[in-house]
């Protein structure tokens, strides 16, 4: 929330590219983006984002949350394989009903779901920090999840003046964090930071509506979701202590805040009975922490005290080389790289 305080500062967006030798993604290239045709002038604080396939050499489109100044909005660029290092603004999108965005999940080019994690947020004059703190420790059900849809993008459609179809579809969550559509469209997950759960919703994907599922507790308080490019499981990273978040936050003198990533499987057709044990192989399992719920089987995958890496936010696996990646919070390391040992 920074920003929020002193918006002077300008964010950015950088990219990674994996390293092809000898399979080693370590050995990467990092770049930071130049944002092409960005207006003068205008803010940019970004906050969660989402990207569409490059199919056949064609350019993607690129979503990003901009917690400006002024007010939320989110900003639309596109990204050509030809030129990766380049980002080109597309349109600024704003809607009364972005309050708090946090993350997207595109559906189509022009159209995603929007997680907003607060009602009450540190824009509201004088009482906002306090009431944005009581709402996130009573865990008040306040937030929301939108789906939206936009017109394509016009020469003429730069302006924030641009009115997007705005859907409610899922209501009354607490902290509505990260968001996910699952690779077949059929379902979306979503975290409830504050509740430690993850909701499975089915999604109908003719009006877009969402239909709880499933709630699946966790070991620690969710921040981002990604499913595997299979499908077969949920990606999510958290934090286990929320205590240690803060004290690192405030830059407090040897605080460390604890990460933790962890893969939940996703059933495929009947529902089995829940294991007797579960993630008997972490440091630290979950088992004994969240019950098991049947169907769904919840695996380890990264622990941190916060002294080796801190503050996980976002677990992806790579389907072709296996590795996983995680970026921190607060992290000064940024991004971090865990690769598959070759047997």
């Amino acid at each position: 929330m920074g920003p929020l305080g002193n918006p002077e500062g300008h964010g950015s967006l950088w990219l990674y590219e994996p390293g092809t030798e000898k399979g080693n993604p370590a050995h990467g290239k990092v770049q930071r983006l130049q944002l092409e045709g960005y207006p003068a002038g205008h803010d940019f604080h970004p906050l969660g984002l989402e990207i569409t396939s490059s199919h056949a050499g064609n350019a993607s489109n690129l979503y990003v949350i901009n917690h400006a100044r002024a007010r939320t909005v989110i900003e639309q660029f596109t990204l050509s394989p030809a030129m990766p290092n380049i980002a080109t603004h597309v349109r600024t999108i704003s809607s009364p009903y972005f309050i708090a965005p946090n993350s997207l999940a595109l559906t189509s080019p022009d159209s995603f779901y929007v997680t907003n994690d607060h009602l009450m947020t540190r824009r509201l004059p004088i009482v906002g920090g306090t009431l944005a703190q009581v709402e996130s420790i009573l865990a008040l059900p306040l937030g929301f999840v939108s789906h939206i849809t936009l017109a394509p993008p016009s020469p003429n459609s730069k302006s924030e003046s641009i009115a997007p179809v705005h859907q409610f579809v899922a209501p009354f969550i607490p902290f509505a964090n990260g968001v996910a559509v699952s690779p077949a469209g059929t379902h979306v997950a979503i975290a409830s930071t504050t509740m430690s759960q993850v909701y499975i919703y089915a999604r109908d994907m003719i009006t877009n509506a969402l239909s709880l599922v499933q709630s699946i507790p966790t070991p620690f308080l969710p921040d981002n979701v990604l499913y595997t490019h299979d499908g077969s499981a949920l990606i999510v990273g958290g934090h286990p202590n929320f205590p240690d978040l803060v004290a690192v936050a405030k830059n407090m003198t040897g605080a460390f805040a604890p990460s933790w990533v962890a893969s939940i499987s996703i059933p495929k057709n009947k529902v089995d009975a829940p294991p007797s044990e579960f993630d008997v192989q972490a440091p630290v399992s979950a088992m004994g922490m969240v019950p098991p719920v049947p169907g769904y089987e919840l695996k380890t995958l990264f622990q941190s005290d916060g002294s080796g890496f801190l503050g996980s936010s976002t677990g992806l696996v790579d389907p072709v080389t296996g590795a996983l990646y995680i970026s921190g919070l607060y992290a000064k390391e940024g991004l971090l790289v865990c690769r598959p040992t070759s047997h």
